[in-house]
């Protein structure tokens, strides 16, 4: 009897063991900076390679903003233009592309931790959002003429979102974004793990909180969203697993007026850009043209 309560002990104990190492993993895997060298590429737009720098609560300088510089026509404005989780400035060309044959100029950035934009760990956007800051500030110095937008996707919304100084935008589009860290781990977890996947979210999140120093509460872009004064335009799709169609809907009610919502049929969590085409090229045109009004 003995035997069998030491071997059940044992093989509890290698349960939890492998519960934690798994935990860990993942959030190695979600927290862990991908660097990437960005500027060796050869790319089809015309573009400038600038460092933005990034100044902490204490003013003190910290590490620079790596990004592309694409000017535009003079009055017509400036788009900041962030990236995904995991991701780099790159995978905003094609938005830049378009936005340019129109006549804006773009920004795009690595956030830290990304592309070539130094940084241990990725926050959730609680720390992308000082590189937001400074890329805004920037833009503002280096044109002061001209009125700006910005266009975030899931990390980068987080982070335009989760700004400790409500940003300084004409209009702002925001896709794929979470409302609370909570249901995005719970999502991602059930997308890979099955209806089970979210019983180890308490463990991650912790894990993750202890990993990054924060309180996992300051990582929900519902509870920030309303201070946003800028005009709006939310875009999710219906077929996205990370963020729901209710959950982005949640977003949109917190949010205040002038504002938009665009559900987009059969989208995903993906580049909505390269899934719509043209009809995400013309509602962004339509919206920024409002809100982004050439000068003369």
């Amino acid at each position: 009897m003995r035997r069998w309560i030491l071997i059940g002990i044992f093989f509890f104990s290698s349960c939890i063991a492998v519960i934690l190492l798994a935990a860990l993993g993942v959030g190695e895997l979600l927290s862990g900076a991908v660097p990437t060298a960005v500027n060796t590429l050869s790319i089809d737009l015309p573009v400038e390679p600038v460092e933005i720098p990034v100044y902490t609560d204490a003013h003190e300088a910290g590490s620079n903003v790596h990004g592309w510089l694409v000017h535009g026509v003079r009055g017509r404005g400036m788009v900041l233009l962030v990236h995904s989780l995991r991701s780099n400035r790159v995978e905003m060309l094609s938005r830049a592309r378009f936005l340019n044959r129109q006549g804006y100029g773009a920004l795009l950035i690595d956030l830290r931790a990304h592309g070539e934009t130094p940084g241990e760990r990725i926050t959730f956007g609680i720390q992308e959002a000082e590189d937001v800051e400074a890329a805004i500030v920037w833009l503002r110095n280096t044109f002061p003429g001209e009125r700006i937008g910005a266009i975030g996707v899931s990390l980068g919304a987080a982070a335009i979102v989760l700004a400790k100084n409500p940003p300084r935008l004409d209009a702002m589009v925001l896709e794929s974004l979470h409302p609370t860290i909570d249901e995005a781990v719970d999502n991602r977890l059930r997308l890979h793990l099955g209806n089970f996947g979210p019983v180890f979210s308490p463990l991650l999140l912790w894990q993750l909180s202890f990993r990054l120093d924060v309180n996992p509460d300051e990582l929900n872009p519902i509870d920030r969203i309303g201070n946003l004064s800028s005009p709006l335009l939310l875009i999710s799709g219906t077929d996205d697993r990370h963020t729901t169609v209710a959950e982005t809907e949640r977003l949109f009610t917190a949010a205040r007026q002038p504002k938009e919502l665009w559900i987009v049929p059969g989208g995903g969590h993906f580049n909505m850009h390269t899934y719509a085409g043209r009809e995400y090229e013309n509602r962004i045109l339509d919206f920024l043209d409002r809100y982004l009004p050439r000068r003369n």
